[in-house]
């Protein structure tokens, strides 16, 4: 009986384990089915929608425009998240190196998803590491940023993150899957991507990046708000020795390296980088400005319109980067040498920094600058009274100003820095090539961040003397004159009715004296107003008006005769733009700063077509260079050749200049020192400068460091000097091209000079009306 009662508990058992073995079953493939269907309506977006195709092509990666100079230099970006797009050949190899050790020791073995990590992260709960691929983690950054930390949503995100990194494997190369994630990557501070960060951290292009720096990069990909190393370099280093660990452990370097490079400490060249400062800051708003325009007129093939701060685009602009920082360099050094003198001056100004105006003008101009503040324009956001605001100006507070020893904290009342600000010189100078019209600097003022007023594309103001060779161009066209024709200096009037004079107009010389008969070069070169007067009154304001807007001058000219000692209101821009027509033999060429815009993927979307048109013949165009020349050779300018200083030369920055090569030129001082210019000259760069005061009424008392031989010529000269020292721009020291059979006369006899100490203290400078 015991038998018989185990063989029916053995088939009992049997019977039990068929069953379960069944139920296991079933229980199994209907669990893989479901997983199967969970990850087919997952890869449907039935669980949420999925990148398409075309996504994966073309993945929304909200990349900055870059600004480029003409020697493939990134003068800046415009953007939401400062993001730049780096190929993986612009990589450094340490970095990958790194990177691949650090967050992904098998991602060249696996197609997206590591089978033997994630099976051992489910088997240790995640105690023993995640096992995220470099792949999923592009996925994540590209198509669902950080997501839900809900265990049911973060497993059907994960789902879609092993699909989406499985179909970019299938899409993209490793490297280019390596480059997109680097590009992806936040790292803080305002900076997307390696190439931003590299800037940012290190002030270094990606390339130049050392193992160490590359190690605390890789770092910060773990958790870039934990690991930032302006605000944790504890962490970071830590956080670095991890990653240099993880490079020895795959023989990336060795264990005499790893103990090396661990020692050393965080070293940051750290850089913020923003709109208002950095490189041609001035020239990149006004770039912003036409974008915006361009923008409007110019769609995508399908229709929607371009976003400069997220498409990526390549502005590649005809700035040269060596000759802007030269420029910038030069605008800077005169600038505070100068205003060092104005402040000297101001101290015993009541009413500093304004000269010879009442009260009442006075507080008219503080008025406007304090309802043209921002102050005012967020008092007035917040609802208060103009009472209200008023009243603040007049209470001290904490700020920060400006100043040429680097920015200052100071308490004080904000009208009070307003009146601060007034006393700041400005400065604007442009450089362009005559015969492309290509701009290659273009400086609008002293210090963007403080300052934004452009004052070569915005600002224009009176130009002075620097008018006159339009005058003298005009005279030669109309009345065959040459530079070597004599013509009297003497008293002048123009009676009223005359060239719609109202009342009778009679110039004076600055010096108040009369040379007798005078050659035109002579003229020019000591900028003698009665000659530009009767030259005027020959051939009328109308005609030289006409020329003056061939010439490619925007302004609006009054049609009065007193135009011809500068009376016009000009920017710096069109004025280097009509002096470069006398250098291009004639030929006007419309000022250029874009060469091409290209799309993220390389392709050209816009080339401008360059404009030019004919002005005056080689022979006038040329006669009015040799006009120029005299002003450097014996004239107003003569100061860029002699060695023998004068009244005030410790404010002409860099001299003695020493220049022996043919310069044309021409200064320009306006009434009361307001302006001062210095338009130069030579066969392949022409360059204007402008210094003054915000105001008119905030000016030096004296022609001595007021004239535009002190203000304006110096930069011109600095600029020069470092741009010749710099052989890989090419800035010609050779004669002009004379025209063949040049059919007026240009050479003129010359007695010898004479030194004359009188003649150089008061630089043979005018003033105007």
């Amino acid at each position: 009986m015991a038998v018989k009662k185990n063989n029916n508990q053995n088939k009992n058992i049997e019977k039990d384990v068929t069953y379960y073995k069944k139920k296991f079953w079933k229980i199994f493939f209907y669990g893989l089915g479901a997983i199967g269907l969970f990850f087919l309506f997952a890869s449907w977006g039935l669980l949420g929608s999925m990148p398409s195709f075309e996504d994966l092509e073309n993945p929304d990666s909200n990349l900055a425009t870059e600004i480029i100079s003409s020697d493939g230099v990134v003068l800046g970006k415009y953007f939401e998240k400062n993001r730049s797009q780096l190929k993986y050949s612009d990589l450094p190899q340490n970095l990958v190196q790194a990177l691949v050790a650090t967050e992904d020791a098998r991602f060249y073995e696996h197609s997206g998803v590591d089978g033997r990590g994630t099976l051992r992260a489910i088997a240790s709960l995640g105690t023993s590491g995640g096992a995220s691929t470099l792949t999923q983690q592009l996925a994540k950054q590209l198509f669902h940023g950080e997501g839900s930390k809900f265990l049911p949503f973060r497993i059907v995100q994960k789902v879609k993150e092993w699909i989406i990194a499985i179909r970019l494997e299938r899409q993209y190369t490793k490297n280019e899957i390596i480059a997109m994630y680097c590009n992806v990557y936040d790292f803080g501070n305002n900076s997307v991507g390696v190439s931003s960060a590299a800037k940012t951290y290190f002030s270094k292009e990606p390339k130049d990046l050392s193992i160490d720096e590359s190690a605390i990069l890789v770092g910060m990909f773990k958790n870039s708000g934990l690991y930032n190393p302006v605000r944790n370099p504890q962490g970071v280093k830590n956080r670095r020795n991890v990653v240099l660990l993880q490079m020895e452990k795959q023989n990336i370097i060795t264990e005499d390296q790893k103990v090396k490079l661990q020692s050393l400490p965080i070293a940051l060249n750290f850089k913020l980088e923003t709109h208002k400062e950095g490189t041609a800051t001035y020239f990149r708003e006004y770039l912003r400005d036409y974008l915006k325009k361009w923008a409007e007129e110019n769609k995508k093939p399908d229709g929607s319109d371009y976003d400069v701060y997220k498409d990526g685009l390549k502005i590649y602009t005809t700035i040269d980067s060596r000759m802007q920082s030269h420029a910038e360099e030069a605008v800077a050094a005169h600038m505070a040498n100068l205003q060092e003198e104005f402040f000297i001056q101001s101290k015993g100004n009541k009413n500093a920094p304004f000269v010879n105006i009442s009260k009442k003008e006075t507080q008219r101009i503080l008025n406007q600058a304090m309802k043209s503040s921002h102050r005012w324009e967020v008092m007035k956001s917040q609802d208060k009274s103009d009472e209200e605001i008023i009243k603040s100006f007049d209470e001290k507070t904490k700020m920060t100003v400006f100043s040429w020893k680097g920015e200052r904290d100071t308490i004080m009342t904000p009208m009070d820095s307003i009146r601060y600000y007034k006393h700041f010189l400005q400065s604007g100078l442009m450089a362009m090539e005559p015969q492309t019209g290509n701009i290659k600097a273009w400086v609008g003022g002293i210090n963007y961040k403080y300052f934004q007023y452009d004052h070569v594309g915005q600002g224009a103001r009176q130009v002075g003397s620097t008018f006159k060779p339009f005058v003298y161009a005009t005279a030669i066209e109309q009345l065959n004159m040459s530079p070597c024709d004599s013509i009297i200096d003497s008293p002048f009037t123009i009676p009223v009715g005359r060239h719609h004079v109202t009342e009778s107009w009679t110039p004076k010389n600055s010096d108040n004296r009369y040379r007798g008969m005078v050659t035109l070069k002579r003229a020019l070169a000591n900028s003698i107003n009665t000659i530009s007067a009767k030259l005027i009154d020959k051939v009328g304001p109308e005609a030289v008006i006409e020329l003056t807007h061939k010439l490619g001058v925007k302004s609006e000219i009054v049609n009065q005769p007193s135009i011809a000692l500068g009376a016009v209101e000009i920017t710096v821009e069109d004025m280097v733009a009509a002096y470069s027509t006398f250098a291009n033999q004639g030929v006007y060429t419309k000022p250029q700063f874009l060469n091409r815009i290209e799309d993220k993927s390389g392709t050209v979307i816009y080339e401008p077509i360059p404009e030019s048109h004919d002005v005056l013949n080689k022979d006038i165009a040329f006669a009015v260079i040799k006009l120029l020349e005299g002003v450097t050779e014996g004239g107003s300018g003569d100061r860029l050749r002699n060695t023998y200083g004068g009244n005030g030369d410790n404010r002409w920055t860099g001299y003695p200049y020493q220049f022996k090569n043919p310069i044309a030129g021409k200064t320009g001082t306006t009434q009361n020192q307001s302006d001062g210019w210095f338009m130069g000259m030579v066969p392949n760069l022409v360059t204007g400068v402008w210094v003054g005061c915000e105001d008119r009424s905030a000016r030096f008392k004296s022609l001595t460091y007021g004239q535009g031989a002190t203000a304006a010529l110096p930069v011109w000269a600095y600029f020069m000097k470092l741009c010749y020292a710099d052989p890989g721009l090419k800035v010609s020291k050779e004669n002009f091209n004379r025209p063949p059979n040049l059919s007026i006369k240009v050479d003129c006899y010359s007695a010898p000079k004479v030194k004359d100490t009188t003649v150089i203290q008061q630089d043979t400078e005018e003033f105007e009306l």
